[in-house]
């Protein structure tokens, strides 16, 4: 029975859950635009005290990995290995579109706003890599049913809801995947980011 405890921040809010075997313990989301860095941790020990547990009671660590927020993309993928590298335990990243995808029936596309007319996009059943598309480039959607924030906005089969919160599917997937070999968690970006570098040289380091 595999005991983890899973989070996420690419979105605007602070999303956690701990699973053991098929059950959730506990569970969270917290609507914020901002603060998810202040937050995270002191939710996630707030759910293992709701739970009975600590830190060395889990088997594995689960984070999203996007795409979404930059800033919260790096913020789940950076404290799931850290604390992977302080508790010794594996940590699993899973895919924002995979988890909106769990427990729903195929085919399925999960189609989320990317913002500026763009949308993500992941078919599944067959399964296919997630994209970012324009609305006008997506493929023939007329008999797949499709899921995501922006579902509603391309035309296709029936717009399903998801089948479970997010941190709770994210949670299921990563505990089927606990004992195998797994890259470590990183963050999925599909578009560049939109911060540009900076225009003055870098300094001049001396001997």
């Amino acid at each position: 029975m595999t005991t983890l405890i899973a989070f996420d921040t690419s979105a605007a809010a602070c999303a956690a859950a701990v699973l053991s075997g098929d059950r959730i313990l506990a569970r969270a989301e917290e609507p914020m635009a901002t603060g998810q860095a202040e937050r995270l941790f002191p939710l996630l020990e707030e759910l293992l005290a709701e739970a009975g547990l600590g830190w060395r009671d889990l088997d594995a660590l689960a984070c999203g990995i996007g795409p979404g927020n930059f800033t919260g993309t790096r913020l789940s993928v950076s404290a799931a290995r850290g604390l992977a590298l302080s508790l010794g335990r594996p940590a699993i990243g899973v895919s924002r579109l995979e988890a909106l995808a769990e427990g729903l029936p195929r085919p399925l596309a999960v189609i989320e706003d990317a913002r500026r007319g763009a949308v993500y996009l992941q078919l599944f059943g067959p399964d296919g890599p997630p994209e970012l598309v324009q609305p006008g480039a997506l493929p023939d959607l007329r008999t797949i049913a499709r899921t995501g924030s922006a579902a509603s906005l391309v035309p296709g089969g029936p717009v399903l809801t998801p089948a479970m919160p997010l941190a709770e599917a994210i949670a299921r997937i990563a505990a089927r995947r606990t004992g195998t070999p797994q890259p470590r968690p990183a963050p999925l970006y599909l578009r560049a980011a939109d911060a540009a570098p900076p225009s003055d040289p870098p300094p001049v380091l001396l001997p």
